[in-house]
């Protein structure tokens, strides 16, 4: 299998992939996220964005099933995500953590090979349609070169393309990304995310990222949803919810947005905190 035949299996266009129901997210008795509605759609690139401790990375969990709601419920292509089998989501989505770990000497190469796990049982060991897998993994995000390289004596821009590689070869068109630019200086920022919208643009991949950046968002992403206080308070285009009553409202921050030099999209140039 390449990594173009998963997209023969994809929803038309314009079909909802993921959705949140009437959610509520708790971690013990604290209530994070209450009462949300969201939906995404095929082929979409959407970017989550808000202030610190909004739900931003816990409604991702809960859409990448790590997050069990109190209330409401996940759908993946219509389907209750919490009653789907383990193995069947992750051959559909796959989610890289804000701070994944590998362990201690496992090789690039073994890292992107784990992408694989899914579509294996005691009926289907490693074939060569893994093998190809992996293989082109590796050689889409330029990391071949690096395939005997420990993960642990990689930079962080490195890393995190080996950690995207892996889920490029676990052959799921929905990808979920947690703050994937988190501690990377702004040249590799800018490396990562243009991989990841390449995987959207070239490979019709479905991405959701959180990102604290709102600028790289609005460049990047088609789509932000801002989130404040654990609710959904604007969802649109960059210049729909960019503007600056919301970033007065949701960020306490007095700014003017001009357009990007570069590519026309809303670029935020912050004043001063208002309160």
């Amino acid at each position: 299998m390449t990594l173009d035949a998963v997209t023969s299996t994809r929803p038309r266009d314009g079909t909802v992939r993921l959705a949140a129901e009437s959610v509520s997210l708790a971690y013990d008795d604290r209530v994070v996220v209450r009462d949300l509605d969201l939906q995404l759609a095929d082929g979409s690139f959407t970017a989550i964005v808000g202030p610190n401790g909004c739900g931003k990375s816990t409604l991702l969990r809960a859409l990448g099933r790590l997050l069990r709601p109190v209330s409401g419920q996940v759908l993946l292509d219509g389907r209750a995500i919490a009653r789907t089998p383990t193995r069947e989501v992750a051959r559909v989505l796959g989610l890289l953590p804000q701070t994944p770990v590998a362990p201690e000497g496992l090789t690039v190469g073994d890292l992107v090979a784990r992408g694989r796990h899914p579509h294996q049982s005691w009926l289907r060991q490693w074939s060569r349609d893994d093998e190809a897998a992996v293989a082109e993994a590796l050689v889409w995000t330029d990391m071949a070169d690096l395939a005997d390289r420990p993960v642990d004596e990689l930079s962080g821009g490195q890393r995190q393309r080996a950690w995207i590689s892996m889920a490029l070869a676990q052959g799921t068109d929905l990808l979920l990304l947690d703050e994937p630019t988190t501690y990377l200086d702004l040249s590799h920022q800018i490396d990562v995310l243009e991989l990841v919208a390449r995987l959207h643009a070239e490979r019709g991949r479905t991405v959701v990222v959180v990102l604290h950046d709102l600028n790289l968002a609005a460049r990047y992403a088609q789509r932000l949803v801002a989130m404040d206080g654990g609710a959904l308070v604007a969802s649109g285009s960059p210049h729909e919810v960019l503007t600056e009553q919301l970033l007065a409202e949701v960020f306490d921050l007095e700014a003017r947005v001009v357009p990007d030099p570069v590519v026309g999209s809303p670029m935020v140039v912050p004043v001063r905190r208002i309160r």
